[in-house]
This record gives C-alpha cells, sequence and structure tokens, in this order.
C-alpha cells in the first residue's frame, strides 16, 4: 500500500526552504508520495494572470519536485478542473467557463465552477495539464472533481443530461480528462464523493481502466480517493445523507478502479489546532479501512492550514506513521500522539533502515513526558474552537455574547490551557510552534469568557438605567466592566505575538499582517474599543445603556437548535420589511465539524442561538435552508430588561426536509425549506 501525504498550497503558501527541510523527515517516515493542492498558488507558464499574488515561481516548484524526488518520494500534482475552480474564473479571460449564469442576461456570474462542456474547457484542461505534466514524477496527476454541486446549471450541461443524466454527464467529463492525461502517459485521480452521490457513474468509467502505455499500465488508469474526516467504525459517512454509511471499494475494485483511503490531519477553515483526539481517530480509522479493504493507497490529507502553525499538521503525520512504524503501539489516540512527539522532536536523519528508527526517536523527547504532553493536548479537545457555533465570535460579538451559555467554561479552558502552555516537555519541540498555539488558544477562551461577561454586564447596565438606580450602582458596574476591558486589551496584545509566532514557524514574517489570525485580532481590538467607547458614554449619560452594543444589541432574538438529523443545514432568522418582503438579519450554518455531531441521531445536540434586533415590532420569523432538519424550542425576544416568549417556549418545531439517503442532493443556501412564524406574550 503506498502511503502519501498532501500540503494544501493552494489555501496557504508556505516557504520553499521548510518545505524542502521537511522532506527528508517524510521520507524517514515511510511516506512515498507528496500530493500538492495548488490552485492559483503557482504562476503556471500556459496560464498567465492565474497566480496570485504570493504564488511560487515555477522555478520554485520545479525545485520542489526535484527534491522530493531525492529524497525517494514521488510528486501528484492535484489540478481542480470542475468544482473548486474559483482560482480559474476569478480571471476574465477563463470567466466566461463558469456553470453559473446570469438569469437575465446568460452571462457568466462571478463566482461558481466551470461547466464541463463549454467549447474552452477542452483548451484551458490542455493547458493546465500540459504544464504539470512535467511534475507528475508518480505518474499520474489528479483532477479534483470533488463537490461540484453546481452541475446541471449551464444550458450546455442540461442538454447532455437531458440525454445521458447526470451520471453520465460526470462520467464523461472524467473520460475526456482521462484521455488528456492518457496523451501524456499519466493515469488520473479524483475524490470519490461524487461517485458516492453518482455511483451509477462508476461502471461508466469501467472502460477508462486499462490503456496506458508502459511501464505504468500494470497500475489503473483511474484512481478514486476517499474521504471523510470523522472518526467512524467501518465504513466512512455521508454528511449530505445525513451521515448514512456508505460503500465505494467493491464497486471501484469492479471497475478496475484504484480505490485510496483518506484521512485529514488537520483543521476545519477556522481551527488554529487540529481536534487532537477525532482526528487521530480518523487516522487510525482509515487505516483499519485501507488494510481491511486492501487499498491501493493512504493519503493523509490536509486542508486550509492558513490559521494554525504547520508544525501542527506535522506532528499529526508524525503520529499516522506511527500505524506502519510501530504497529505494536496500538492506535489509540494517547499512543499514536505520544509516538508522534517523539518522533517529530528527534533530529533528522538520513536513516532508512528499521533498526535505526528506535533512535531517531529517542534522541529528543522523553517517553514519559511525550506521554504526558499528550495527554494534555487530548484533553483540549473539551473545548476545541471548532465548528460555526464558536467561529461565529470571529465576525461579530453582539450573537454571542447574549447565547445563553455560561462563560465559566471558557475561563476554566483558558486556565487549563494556559498551564498546558508552561510544559517543559514544550521546549523539546519547537519547531512544531505548539507552545504558541496553546497560548494562542487560550487567548481565544478568554475571548469567549469576556464577551458573555461584557454581555451580562451591558444587561445589568440596562436593568440599572430602567429602573433609575443612582449614579453609585452604575458607577460600580461600570468600573467592573472596565477592568475587564483592560485585561483583556492586555491579553490581546499578548496573543497578536503569539499568532506571529505560529505564522512565521513556516511563512515569512512580512506576510504575517495580511494573515487571517491578524484580521481577526484586528477585528478583536475594533471591537473592544468600541465598547469601551460604549461604557463611557453610558458613563456619562446612563440612559444610552438602551443602545446597541458591540457586544448586546437593542433587542436580541434567543433560540435554542436541536440538531436531531445533522446534514447541511442553515438557521436564519428573517425579519419583514414594510414592503412584505423578507430580509435576512442573521444566518448560521449548523455544521459544528464534531464527532458528536457526525451521526445521524446525536443525543442532546443543543445549538445556542442569539440575534440582534433592532425593531422589536415587526413580525420575525426563523428559517431552515438546504439540506437536512432541526427543531426550534425556547424562542424569546429581550433586551435585557423585557423579555417577550414565543408560546409554548418548550415545543420543539421541526422545520426543513428530511435529508436524502441517496441520489443528487439539492444544495441551495438561498431557498428557505420550512418557516416558523414568531408571536410574543
Amino acid at each position: 500500500m503506498i502511503r502519501a501525504f498532501q500540503w494544501d498550497l493552494a489555501r496557504q503558501v508556505e516557504r520553499l526552504d521548510h518545505l524542502l527541510a521537511l522532506l527528508p523527515r517524510y521520507a524517514d517516515w515511510g511516506y512515498a508520495r507528496l500530493y500538492l493542492h495548488l490552485e492559483d498558488a503557482v504562476d503556471y507558464p500556459s496560464l498567465p494572470g492565474v497566480a496570485r499574488a504570493d504564488a511560487y515561481a515555477w522555478r520554485d516548484l520545479e525545485k520542489l519536485v526535484s527534491a522530493a524526488r531525492d529524497q525517494g518520494i514521488t510528486v501528484v500534482p492535484i489540478a481542480n478542473l470542475l468544482g473548486h475552480t474559483q482560482y480559474l474564473i476569478k480571471t476574465e479571460a477563463w470567466r466566461d467557463l463558469n456553470e453559473l449564469r446570469d438569469p437575465a442576461t446568460g452571462a457568466a456570474l462571478p463566482v461558481g465552477q466551470i461547466c464541463p462542456l463549454h467549447p474552452r474547457t477542452p483548451e484551458l484542461a490542455e493547458k493546465l495539464v500540459g504544464d504539470l505534466a512535467p511534475l507528475c514524477t508518480a505518474g499520474e496527476i489528479h483532477v479534483g472533481l470533488d463537490e461540484s454541486f453546481h452541475l446541471g446549471k449551464h444550458p450546455l450541461s442540461r442538454a447532455e443530461i437531458a440525454e445521458v443524466g447526470l451520471a453520465g454527464h460526470f462520467a464523461r467529463h472524467v473520460a475526456r480528462l482521462h484521455a488528456l492525461a492518457n496523451a501524456r502517459g499519466l493515469r488520473l485521480g479524483l475524490w470519490a464523493d461524487m461517485l458516492a452521490l453518482l455511483p451509477e457513474a462508476i461502471p461508466l468509467l469501467a472502460p477508462l481502466s486499462s490503456g496506458l502505455p508502459a511501464p505504468r499500465s500494470r497500475l489503473p488508469a483511474l484512481s478514486a480517493y476517499d474521504w471523510y474526516y470523522h472518526p467512524f467504525a467501518q465504513r466512512p459517512r455521508m454528511e449530505l445523507y445525513n451521515f448514512s454509511e456508505y460503500e465505494l471499494a467493491p464497486a471501484l475494485r469492479a471497475a478496475g478502479i484504484a480505490y485510496w483511503a483518506c484521512p485529514m490531519n488537520g483543521a476545519f477553515r477556522h481551527e488554529v489546532a487540529p481536534v487532537w483526539g477525532e482526528r487521530l481517530q480518523n487516522l487510525a480509522a482509515w487505516w483499519r479501512r485501507a488494510q481491511a479493504v486492501r487499498a491501493d493507497g493512504y493519503l493523509v490529507t490536509s486542508w486550509e492550514p492558513y490559521r494554525l502553525a504547520l508544525g501542527t499538521t506535522t506532528l499529526m503525520d508524525a503520529a499516522a506513521a506511527t500505524l506502519w512504524l510501530e504497529p505494536e503501539r496500538g492506535d489509540d489516540p494517547a499512543s499514536l500522539l505520544a509516538a508522534g512527539l517523539r518522533r517529530l522532536a528527534a533530529p533528522p536523519s538520513a536513516a532508512r533502515h528499521p533498526s535505526h528508527r528506535q533512535s531517531m526517536i529517542d534522541d529528543g523527547l522523553s517517553a514519559a513526558a511525550a506521554r504526558v504532553l499528550a495527554r494534555g493536548l487530548l484533553a483540549t479537545d473539551a473545548q476545541a474552537f471548532c465548528g460555526n457555533s464558536r467561529w461565529e465570535i470571529n465576525t461579530r460579538w453582539d450573537s454571542v455574547g447574549p447565547r445563553r451559555e455560561s462563560p465559566l467554561p471558557h475561563a476554566a479552558a483558558e486556565r487549563r490551557l494556559a498551564r498546558l502552555a508552561k510544559h517543559p516537555a514544550l521546549a523539546a519541540i519547537p519547531a512544531a510552534g505548539l507552545a504558541a498555539t496553546l497560548r494562542f488558544q487560550t487567548y481565544l477562551a478568554a475571548r469567549d469568557a469576556f464577551v458573555r461577561r461584557a454581555a451580562a454586564q451591558a444587561a445589568r447596565l440596562r436593568r440599572l438605567a430602567a429602573k433609575g438606580a443612582d449614579n453609585t450602582d452604575v458607577n460600580q458596574q461600570l468600573t467592573t466592566a472596565r477592568e475587564d476591558a483592560l485585561a483583556f486589551h492586555a491579553r490581546l496584545r499578548a496573543a497578536r505575538r503569539d499568532a506571529h509566532a505560529m505564522w512565521t514557524h513556516s511563512r515569512p514574517d512580512e506576510t504575517f499582517a495580511a494573515s487571517q489570525n491578524a484580521a481577526v485580532l484586528a477585528d478583536d481590538a475594533a471591537r473592544l474599543r468600541a465598547w469601551r467607547t460604549w461604557l463611557r458614554a453610558v458613563g456619562r449619560r446612563p440612559a444610552h445603556a438602551r443602545r446597541a452594543s458591540p457586544v448586546l444589541g437593542r433587542w436580541t432574538l434567543r433560540f435554542t437548535v436541536h440538531h436531531f438529523a445533522p446534514a447541511w443545514q442553515k438557521v436564519v432568522v428573517e425579519q419583514q420589511q414594510p414592503d412584505g418582503a423578507w430580509r435576512e438579519l442573521y444566518g448560521r450554518v449548523t455544521i459544528e465539524f464534531r464527532a458528536r455531531g457526525a451521526r445521524p441521531h446525536p443525543k442532546q445536540l443543543r445549538l445556542e442561538f442569539a440575534c440582534p434586533v433592532d425593531d422589536p415590532d415587526a413580525p420575525l420569523r426563523i428559517a431552515t435552508r438546504c439540506v437536512g432538519q432541526v427543531a426550534i424550542s425556547h424562542a424569546e425576544l429581550t433586551d435585557g430588561v423585557t423579555t417577550l416568549a414565543h408560546r409554548p417556549s418548550r415545543i420543539r418545531h421541526t422545520l426543513g426536509e428530511t435529508a436524502p439517503k441517496s441520489g443528487w442532493p439539492r444544495v441551495e443556501w438561498t431557498r428557505n425549506t420550512g418557516e416558523l412564524a414568531l408571536s410574543w406574550s
């Protein structure tokens, strides 16, 4: 079985010298292939204008591929050629390839994905594959094709789908790309999720499984990469199908298509560190499955690493190597993580022979220290900054602070993270950026606690103003709020230093100012200034407390979402306008990216929602969108002084449409699938 790893350079360009230094380590750890997810991170010779400002020069990519070959690691470039092709559509030269068109004019929209049947799509694919072909040292090019939910929107696509069906339409696109790769003696790879959604396409691809020129004809001409990023028992699950299990391996094998098992090592978009235990369980689950189904390969993928230190995902890759280097250790998260910590702390070695592997580990971190540190990291999962519910604080505070949630768990997490960040064993593995990561996580926990305390303070000031309390009581509350804000200001300054340390671990110092975490901290600083300004205004005139603040709207709609059948749901709040139209005030996707939500019917998975409202008299409603159902209860409208409840408050109102168990799902984020009109008593 081929063991491989992936770098997502499309989402985050890393320093070339850092990547080159990592290659010998990956070779020591038994990895034989490197997959490079590129998009617009490379200056393609034949596609001028596609590369972004910080993209690698073509000679840098050639240098990386050459250095990998010197370490015995072959390379597979990933060139998205269906979904995730915004990197092409963003340019005027390729905008017209978009599947999505303006209904009135027929012009290509600025966002979407390329149309497989556009007359210029073959030209684009020819240029992209032609540029990357010399870098395909593994004899394969991966063309993505995942999450292509805009299929069939272009008039040309609709016409072919009417003739051969959606599965036939997709299979024909794969066949054309296969012919393009085959002409260059290359195999073709694609992510397998579209085959899970369109299983009828698999037998249509069977004729492509042979016919490559020697010397590569002994390998399948087509490879499908099956991915799923949560722990599972025997078979992966499909989120769009309410996490129903699916099985692709037998059908792919029957069609002569290679089957790859693909776990994930890192973070989901806004996380600043992996959810250690769940990622390790995912790595182990896929390894067991790969062995059970005799997979052709095992690819540890990495996605969207721009908010974390690259060393944390490198640590996960080191931990995954334990599965084949030291299988006797078992595959429980604590054992894997402890071994990964020791492996990452060991000095680089050119040794390849199994007899040298133990010495490579013993030179760095002791076994006892590694076990203690591993247990500490795993314990941080309880309050991991993960999922849309937690991430929302990055964009606004007035929909987080007023929730019916206590700040105490976040304050406790802050203390635990601060203790762990001082663990002496972290000094043995500075290359991972772990200490800075833990300190930054400490800030995030402190922010969650602070924003909730601030919202409670704003509500108390309103109540004092409403009852005409004397200035002594108001000033006492203001003093508490100001001191809390001053202490948080100091935390924010320290967090910038920690975020900078995480960034410069593998990225140029001068690019930090434009990084995602730097932007989050800048927004936090702006909200903190606005909060302190609001407090000063209340000090001058207590009645100002009735006005909206950065942590508490003038009024707030609060309700509980019971996530009893997770899929791809979005919950929105809409308010009726004077002309009768409904305007969206607020919306949040319910995906939490945690194992507890990655099951068909999780128990007690409740999410608190809070939405600022300016006009309490205009009608309000809660609606669901996209795929799946939720239930709503305990809706209330409050300004911190007066609370109006939707009756009966405890009754659960089920909204949305049941997620499908098969077939092509209707993925639309703007169409309401259920609505609950709110009335107050």
